[in-house]
C-alpha cells in the first residue's frame, strides 16, 4: 500500500499532487515485479543518468531544467515506493537493502543540480532574449524592508510572514541558519553572546553562492574562505555598532541576502539567544530586551516559528519553549527544531526521550512539525558539507532511525530547509491575501473620506503638493524680475529717505541753521554731509536696498496666494522665504562705488531749472511740516489736553502734566521776547523761569524746564522755517545770482535738493544692482531651498501638514500596498 500523503500536504510539493491525478501509483506499484526482478532495470536507469548529462550540455531553456528536476523527484519517490519503504517527502529512501538504488538516484539529483545551475548561469549572462526578472524572495523581502518605514498606525510591518529562529543561548540555531543558507556566514564564539541583533537573511536560488548586504553593493563570494572572513568580520562590526552604550543587545535590524544553488527561497530573521540569567558585562535589562525584541517579531500572527531546542542538555531547562508556547499556544505556526541529536543519543540512558520530543508529547509545546538535526562535531572550522556528509552518515546507523523512533522526512537539516520554505510560501500566499482584503477596505473608507471633505481637490500626497508649491514659489521669485525700474526706484527712495530724515534734520539742518551767515552755513553742511557719507549713509542705503528686496518678495508671496489661496503652502512658503533670505548675503563690493556716486551727488549745487527748484522747495516743505506735525504731537502729551477736550471727554491733566502746561507758557512768553533766541537756554534764563514758577507756587526741576524748552523751541523753529521756505518760492532769481544784493538767502532750500537728489541717484543705483544681481542671486538660493527641502522628508512632514495631508498619504500608502500585494 503507498503511505497516505494527506499528512504531509504542508512539505509535499504542488506537482506532486497534479501527477497523483493523471497517475495511479497503486496500479503501478501492484504491477511491478518485485526488487530482485527490478536489478535488471537497472541499465535503464544509467541511461537516464545519460540522457541528463544531455540535458546538461543543452541547457539553455529553462523549461528543461524544471523538467528534468521533476523527474528525478518521481524517480526517486517511486523508487520508495518500490522499495516497500516509507514515503519521505524531500528525504533520500530510508531503505537500508537497497542502497544501491538510492546511491544511483542521489547521482541523477548530483546531475540535476547541475543541469540547473548551467540553467540559472545561462539566464545570468542574459543568453535568453526574454527579460529575466527580478526573484520573486527579493522583491517580498524589499517589499518588507518598504513596509518597516510605513506609518506604524497601519502596523503592515507586523502582518506579513517571516521565519522567526529563536532558542536558548548557544541551542544552535545560528548553525541551523548556516545549514540552511549552506555557508558558514555568521561569527562565532565559545560560550558567548555573538548574536547581538537581529539579522534578516533573505535566502534564493542563484548560479552563484553570494552574500550581499542591504545598503551595500558589494558581493560576497561564500565559496571563498577570506570571503567568508570578511562577511562574518562585517556581520559582527554592524551588530557592535547598532548596541548603543550601556547595552549588550539591539533591537535593530542586519538586512542580508544569500543567493545559491539548491537554497530554499524564504526570509529567516535569527534572533539574540534567549538567556535565563545575566551574566558580568551584560546590561541589566538584557534578559528583558532579548524577551521583548523575541515577542515582538514572534507576535505577528503571520510569522512562522522555528524554535530550536538543544537536545544535549535536559528539556526541563529550556526556556524558550514556554515563551513559543504562549506566542502561538495551538501550535499552528510553529515548526519545533531538535539540535545536537548525535550528542543526545549518545549522552541520554533513554532514548526514548528523544522519540518524545519528537513526537510533541514531553513539551506543552505544540508544532505543526518536529525535526531532528545533526549540525556538525562542535568544530567551528568544519565546512558545510563536512557537516552534511556527518549528519547523513550518523542518522543512516542512528538506531534512532532503524528502530523506528524517529522518520525519516523528520531528520536532517535538508527535510528541515525543505518543509519550512513550503510552510513560509504558503503562509505568504495566506497572509497576503488577507492584506490584500484589509488594504481595499481601507481604501474605500479613505476614499470616501476624501470625497465627502475635499470633493473638488486632487488626492495630492506631500510630495506632489510639494511639488505644486515649489512650482507657485518659483513663479513668484521670477515675479520679482519684472518689478518695473520706476517703482523699484520710488519705493527704495522713498524707504531710504524714512531712515536718514532724522539725521538729516536733527545732525545737519538744525545744526547749521543756528549759524550766523550763509558762509557759515554752508561750511557746516558740508563738513557734516562728508562725515555722514563717509560713515554711515552707504551701510543705510544697503539696509535699505535689502529689506526692499525681502519686502517686495513677501508681497509676491502674499499677492500670488490671494489669487488661488491654498492655505496648506503658507508655512513652507514661509520656510522658504526665511530660509533663503538668511542665506542670501548682500555684495558688499558696490559699497564703495556707492559711496563715491553718493559723495559726487552731495557736492553738487547746481540747480539747473525752475521746475527743480520747485520740486526742493516742496521737499523742504514737505519735510518740515511732517517733523512739525510730530512736535506738537509730544508737546501735546507733554502737557496734556487743552480746556475743549476736558471739558468733551471729562478728562483731567496728571500732576506733572499741570507743571509741563504752566512751564510751556512761561517759556512761550521768552520766546515772544526774543524770537531769535538761541536753541539753548542760559543758567540765568532757567533760574529766571523757575523763580517765576515757584511765584505761582509751582515746583520745578531745572531739567524738565530744559526738556521742554527744546521742544518748545524746535516748533518755533520749525514755524519759522516754514515760512522762510514760502519766501524761497520766488527765490530762484536770486539763486541764479548767488544771492548778490539780496536780503533773501534760500541756502536751506540748496540743501534739501542735495539731498533729494543724492537720494534719486542713490535710488537708481541700488535699483541696477538689485535687479541685475541681487535678483538673481535670490532667485538662486530659493532654488537651492527647495532641493534642500525636497530631499529632506523631516522637513516637509514638519511644514506640509493637516487631515488634508494625512488623507492623502494614507491613501497613497494603501494603494503601493495594495499594487505590491496584488504582484505577490
Amino acid at each position: 500500500m503507498l503511505p497516505d500523503l494527506s499528512e504531509y500536504t504542508w512539505i509535499v510539493p504542488d506537482f506532486i499532487w497534479e501527477l497523483n491525478e493523471h497517475i495511479n501509483l497503486e496500479k503501478i506499484a501492484s504491477v511491478l515485479p518485485d526488487t530482485e526482478e527490478l536489478a535488471k532495470l537497472l541499465p535503464d536507469l544509467e541511461k537516464i543518468g545519460e540522457n541528463f548529462t544531455f540535458l546538461r550540455t543543452e541547457g539553455s531553456k529553462s523549461g528543461l531544467a524544471e523538467t528534468s528536476r521533476r523527474l528525478s523527484w518521481f524517480l526517486h519517490r517511486l523508487m520508495c515506493l518500490i522499495c516497500k519503504g516509507t514515503f519521505p517527502a524531500h528525504s533520500p529512501c530510508a531503505c537500508i537493502p537497497q542502497i544501491k538504488y538510492q546511491r544511483m538516484l542521489e547521482r541523477l539529483e548530483k546531475e540535476n543540480k547541475e543541469l540547473r545551475k548551467v540553467v540559472l548561469q545561462k539566464d545570468d549572462k542574459g543568453i535568453h532574449q526574454r527579460k529575466v526578472k527580478k526573484s520573486l524572495i527579493d522583491m517580498y523581502s524589499e517589499v518588507l524592508d518598504i513596509l518597516s518605514d510605513y506609518d506604524s498606525n497601519y502596523n503592515t510591518q507586523d502582518h506579513l510572514p517571516r521565519v522567526v529562529v529563536v532558542g536558548d543561548q548557544s541551542a544552535g540555531k545560528t548553525s541551523v541558519l548556516e545549514m540552511i543558507a549552506q555557508a558558514r556566514i555568521f561569527p562565532r564564539g565559545s560560550g558567548e553572546m555573538m548574536t547581538r541583533s537581529p539579522v534578516k537573511v533573505t535566502l534564493s536560488e542563484g548560479p552563484h553562492h553570494v552574500a550581499m548586504f542591504k545598503d551595500s553593493t558589494r558581493e560576497f563570494d561564500l565559496g571563498k574562505e577570506e570571503d567568508l572572513a570578511a562577511l562574518r568580520h562585517e556581520i559582527e562590526l554592524r551588530m557592535r555598532k547598532s548596541v548603543r552604550e550601556g547595552q549588550t543587545v539591539s533591537p535593530e535590524t542586519i538586512s542580508l541576502s544569500v543567493k545559491g544553488p539548491g537554497i530554499q527561497r524564504m526570509v529567516l530573521v535569527d534572533l539574540p539567544g534567549v538567556i535565563s540569567t545575566v551574566t558580568t558585562g551584560m546590561a541589566a535589562d538584557t534578559k528583558e530586551t532579548i524577551f521583548s525584541i523575541s515577542k515582538a517579531y514572534m507576535q505577528n500572527p503571520n510569522a512562522i516559528i522555528l524554535c530550536i531546542q538543544d537536545g544535549s542538555v535536559d528539556a526541563e531547562r529550556s526556556i524558550v519553549t514556554d515563551l513559543v508556547s504562549q506566542m502561538d499556544p495551538q501550535g499552528k505556526r510553529t515548526i519545533f527544531v531538535l539540535t545536537k541529536v548525535d550528542l543526545a543519543e549518545k549522552n541520554l540512558a533513554s532514548p526514548s526521550r528523544i522519540q518524545q520530543i519528537v513526537e510533541g508529547k514531553l513539551f506543552p509545546m505544540k508544532a505543526l512539525g518536529y525535526f531532528a538535526v545533526v549540525t556538525g562535531k562542535g568544530n567551528s572550522n568544519e565546512s558545510i558539507e563536512a557537516i552534511k556528509d556527518y549528519e547523513e552518515e550518523f542518522f543512516q546507523s542512528s538506531n534512532l532511525l532503524k528502530t523506528g523512533m524517529l522518520k525519516a522526512h523528520q531528520v536532517t537539516t535538508k527535510n528541515l530547509s525543505l518543509a519550512v520554505s513550503d510552510c513560509f510560501w504558503k503562509m505568504v500566499r495566506e497572509s497576503v491575501e488577507q492584506q490584500a482584503d484589509a488594504f481595499k477596505a481601507s481604501r474605500f473608507n479613505l476614499e470616501t473620506e476624501w470625497k465627502n471633505n475635499y470633493p473638488r481637490l486632487r488626492e495630492l500626497d506631500r510630495n506632489e503638493l510639494f511639488e505644486k508649491a515649489k512650482n507657485e514659489i518659483l513663479d513668484e521669485v521670477i515675479s520679482l524680475s519684472q518689478v518695473t525700474p520706476k517703482h523699484w526706484e520710488s519705493i527704495l527712495q522713498k524707504k531710504l529717505w524714512e531712515r536718514v530724515s532724522t539725521h538729516v534734520i536733527e545732525n545737519i539742518y538744525l545744526p547749521a541753521a543756528q549759524t550766523m551767515d550763509s558762509g557759515t552755513f554752508n561750511t557746516t553742511v558740508d563738513i557734516k554731509l562728508k562725515q555722514w557719507t563717509d560713515k554711515q549713509l552707504p551701510h543705510k542705503a544697503l539696509e535699505v536696498a535689502w529689506e526692499t528686496l525681502q519686502e517686495e518678495f513677501a508681497r509676491f508671496m502674499a499677492e500670488y496666494k490671494g489669487k488661488d489661496q491654498d492655505d496648506i503652502f503658507d508655512k513652507l512658503k514661509e520656510a522658504v522665504k526665511d530660509e533663503s533670505i538668511k542665506r542670501h548675503k548682500w555684495n558688499e563690493r558696490a559699497l564703495d562705488s556707492l559711496r563715491v556716486i553718493q559723495h559726487n551727488a552731495l557736492e553738487d549745487r547746481s540747480i539747473t531749472d525752475k521746475p527743480q527748484w520747485d520740486a526742493a522747495i516742496q521737499f523742504m516743505e514737505e519735510t518740515l511740516q511732517a517733523r512739525l506735525k510730530d512736535t506738537d504731537s509730544v508737546i501735546t502729551d507733554m502737557v496734556g489736553p487743552d480746556w475743549k477736550q476736558r471739558w468733551l471727554n471729562w478728562t483731567n491733566r496728571t500732576s506733572e502734566q499741570h507743571i509741563r502746561n504752566e512751564t510751556k507758557n512761561e517759556l512761550e512768553r521768552l520766546l515772544k521776547l526774543h524770537e531769535d533766541h538761541t536753541a539753548y537756554l542760559a543758567n540765568d534764563e532757567v533760574t529766571t523761569v523757575r523763580k517765576n514758577l515757584e511765584a505761582k507756587g509751582v515746583e520745578v526741576d531745572p531739567v524738565l524746564i530744559k526738556d521742554t524748552w527744546h521742544q518748545l523751541y524746535r516748533r518755533h523753529f520749525l514755524q519759522k522755517a516754514l515760512f522762510h521756505c514760502n519766501l524761497c518760492r520766488r527765490g530762484f532769481y536770486y539763486y541764479q545770482r548767488h544771492f548778490v544784493d539780496s536780503e533773501l538767502e534760500c541756502n536751506d532750500v540748496v540743501l534739501f535738493w542735495r539731498i533729494q537728489r543724492m537720494l534719486g541717484i542713490t535710488a537708481n543705483t541700488l535699483r541696477q544692482q538689485l535687479t541685475n544681481t541681487e535678483v538673481r542671486r535670490l532667485e538662486k538660493n530659493v532654488k537651492e531651498v527647495l532641493e534642500d527641502f525636497a530631499e529632506d522628508n523631516e522637513k516637509k512632514v514638519q511644514l506640509i501638514t493637516g487631515r488634508r495631508v494625512q488623507l492623502a498619504e494614507d491613501l497613497s500608502d494603501i494603494q503601493r500596498e495594495t499594487h505590491a500585494n496584488v504582484e505577490y
